[in-house]
């Protein structure tokens, strides 16, 4: 499959209107999955730092309790990745939360990079966070950042994970 010349701008960035092309694509595939599903959810697009961010919600937190586990919401999103990128011609970024588990991913990261930080202020020199996907990574860098630390990625793939230290 070809990427069309109009696909990135000159400086090789995704546009905001292509970053909403996703976004839509994305919420039609979730939609004909939540029909599938027979599951009721409202769809919510937006654009946050160069992502396209696809919100699935339902008043009845119950009603997505069984797509809300983080290794379902991380294959979902693949998922939908792929159906984008069959549209488009592009590798998308696009982020996907369904039923607020991304707000709650981040709370969880919070507490485990506050537990490293308790570690190294009893003395360590440096604490390893277990491997995770590269958004985690990311989320977890400016928590660390926000906390006066320093963090680097080391491994490869599945086994990519965070080391943080003193500044």
């Amino acid at each position: 499959m070809s990427i069309s010349p109009d696909a990135v701008d000159d400086h090789g960035t995704v546009t905001v209107e292509q970053l909403e092309q996703e976004g839509d694509i994305a919420a039609d595939y979730l939609e004909g999955l939540l029909d599938i599903a027979d599951i009721d959810g409202d769809l919510t697009l937006d654009v946050r730092a160069g992502r396209a961010y696809v919100s699935v919600e339902n008043s009845d937190p119950d009603s997505l309790s069984l797509l809300s586990d983080p290794d379902t919401v991380q294959a979902l999103q693949e998922l939908t990745r792929l159906a984008v990128q069959n549209q488009t011609g592009r590798f998308s970024r696009l982020i996907l939360d369904v039923g607020g588990s991304r707000d709650a991913r981040r709370r969880q990261l919070e507490k485990l990079v506050d537990r490293a930080v308790a570690r190294i202020d009893e003395g360590a020199t440096q604490a390893s966070l277990p491997a995770m996907s590269s958004y985690e990574r990311k989320l977890v860098h400016d928590i660390v950042a926000d906390r006066g630390f320093i963090s680097e990625s080391y491994g490869e793939g599945s086994d990519r994970h965070t080391v943080i230290r003193r500044g």
